[in-house]
C-alpha cells in the first residue's frame, strides 16, 4: 500500500509481529504472552477468550445507535466472540482483562521492565515501547487515530513534540484507547496513570463523554484542568 517507512497503520506492524513471535518461539501467541508475559505478572485473568468457569464475571459490550444513542448489544458474556479461542491469537488486540491485571503490566512498565523486584523487560525495552517512533509525516498520515501531542511507540501511542508552546495536552503520555470502550493512560511529567473500562464502544476517535469526564476528573485532582480546552484548541 505504501513504501516502507513513508505511512504509519494502525494494527498492521502488530498483526505481523504476532505472527513472527509464533514462528520464532514455536508456540501460539497466547501461550507466548502466558509464559512469557501474563504468568509473570499474576494476569490470571487475561486471555484471547473467556473460560467457561469465569463466564459468570464476564460483561455484556454495547454499541451505541448513531442516530439515537440507544445502546444495542455488540457481545453478550455468553455465546459471543470470547467464548472459544481463537483459530489464531491477533497481537493488535481482541483479549480481555480485568483492572486488576491491566495494572500489573501498567505498573511494569512504570518501574522500568521490573515486577516486585524482579526484571521482566529490560530498561531499555520500556524506554523504546514508551517513546514515539514517527516522523512528523507520519503522524500527520494518520489523525483519525493521533490526537495532537500523539506519537507511537510499540503497539501503543506514545508522547510527541507538541506544535504549541506551553502546557501538553490532557491527557499526555503513553496508552491507548480501545475501541470497546477502554482508555488507559500514564503520563510521566505529571506522575498520572488512569485506566477507564466501559462496557459502550467507541463511534468515532473522538473522545466520548464519559473519557472527558473521567480525566477532567483526574487531572482535576492534581489542580491541572482544561482537557477539552487543550483537546480542541
Amino acid at each position: 500500500m505504501d513504501q516502507p517507512g513513508t505511512v504509519w497503520r494502525y494494527n498492521t506492524g502488530a498483526q505481523v509481529l504476532g505472527i513472527l513471535l509464533e514462528r520464532a518461539s514455536g508456540q501460539s501467541l497466547e501461550d507466548f504472552l502466558r509464559t512469557r508475559l501474563f504468568a509473570p505478572l499474576g494476569m490470571e485473568d487475561t486471555s484471547f477468550s473467556v473460560p467457561h468457569e469465569k463466564q459468570d464475571r464476564f460483561t455484556t459490550a454495547y454499541f451505541p445507535d448513531l442516530a439515537s444513542g440507544a445502546l444495542t448489544l455488540l457481545d453478550p458474556p455468553e455465546g459471543g466472540w470470547w467464548n472459544e479461542p481463537p483459530a489464531m491469537g491477533n497481537a493488535a488486540g481482541m483479549l480481555v482483562s480485568t483492572l486488576e491485571d491491566y495494572w500489573a503490566f501498567v505498573s511494569m512498565l512504570l518501574g522500568g521492565g521490573r515486577h516486585r523486584g524482579e526484571p521482566l523487560l529490560a530498561p531499555g525495552s520500556v524506554a523504546d515501547m514508551t517513546r514515539d517512533h514517527l516522523t512528523a509525516t507520519q503522524r500527520a498520515s494518520a489523525p483519525p487515530f493521533l490526537e495532537p501531542g500523539m506519537g507511537w511507540g510499540y503497539c501503543m501511542a506514545a508522547p510527541a513534540p507538541v506544535s504549541r508552546p506551553g502546557r501538553r495536552p490532557v491527557p499526555y503520555g503513553f496508552g491507548w484507547n480501545g475501541g470497546t470502550g477502554t482508555a488507559w493512560t500514564s503520563d510521566p511529567e505529571r506522575g498520572l496513570t488512569g485506566i477507564l473500562l466501559t462496557q459502550r464502544a467507541m463511534m468515532s476517535p473522538e473522545p466520548p463523554q464519559v473519557f472527558v469526564d473521567f480525566w477532567e476528573a483526574a487531572y482535576g485532582a492534581l489542580g491541572d484542568r482544561g482537557y477539552m480546552t487543550e483537546q480542541n484548541g
